[in-house]
């Protein structure tokens, strides 16, 4: 083989598996898009990948596909709820609910498992000026004690509520680090098992941020052996 026909042949490689690579890479995402409150399945939803501008309609039964990633975003457009987006950190159908517009939600742990990340936060910070036991005063200045905040039905609902969304938000928060990808490259353990395990053995977020790689699987190892020996 001459030099110039080597050439061309580790030029032709080289795309290939850049090709290869790039393939890998992108999946068509599918999911299912949900009212909140009634479960009920909304058609015509725009979604939108904000990486690479694409965009979709769920069908009548709510249901889309869309060319992505892991870490792209998609925004949910529909006449009558919020615009919402959507994170994508792990592969599987997502189904995604959305909220009318100027509806108040019931709070619950279902609930909060429903909402989308940026809901998430949009009602963290609901609850916490809905929650705030003082009130800047108009006439004197300074901040005053409110009574009806600290000792009404709807300031208390609303304390309750932030606490459960703080949770929420931050088991998401260590389910990106403490992954299903991550866990079963470690330890063999079925679908069924792996959620058990990861809601039996979360760790704490300042753990999964300042932990070695190392520190991380001897975690997993010392949780996997006490999840069998619990579960034998």
């Amino acid at each position: 083989m001459n030099t110039y026909k080597y050439i061309r042949h580790i030029l032709l490689l080289a795309l290939l598996f850049s090709v290869a690579i790039a393939t890998a890479q992108t999946h068509t995402i599918k999911g299912i898009v949900h009212e909140l409150e009634s479960s009920q399945r909304i058609p015509g939803v725009k979604v939108k990948n904000l990486r690479t501008a694409e965009e979709t309609l769920t069908d009548r039964e709510g249901q889309f596909h869309i060319e992505g990633q892991i870490n792209d975003y998609l925004t949910l457009t529909q006449s009558g709820y919020e615009v919402d987006t959507a994170f994508i950190y792990q592969e599987g159908i997502k189904r995604i609910y959305l909220v009318r517009d100027e509806k108040a939600i019931v709070i619950d742990e279902i609930v909060v498992s429903r909402l989308t990340d940026s809901r998430l936060v949009y009602e963290i910070a609901k609850a916490k000026q809905q929650g705030q036991v003082s009130e800047a005063s108009q006439h004197r200045g300074g901040l005053r004690l409110s009574p009806s905040r600290l000792f009404g039905k709807q300031g208390k609902l609303a304390r309750q509520n932030l606490d459960l969304l703080l949770r929420e938000q931050n088991d998401r928060r260590v389910d990106r680090l403490f992954s299903k990808q991550l866990i079963i490259g470690i330890v063999p353990l079925d679908d069924a098992e792996l959620a058990l395990f990861r809601e039996q053995f979360r760790p704490t977020q300042e753990f999964m941020e300042t932990a070695s790689p190392e520190d991380i699987r001897a975690y997993i190892l010392e949780s996997y052996s006490k999840f069998k020996s619990n579960n034998k």
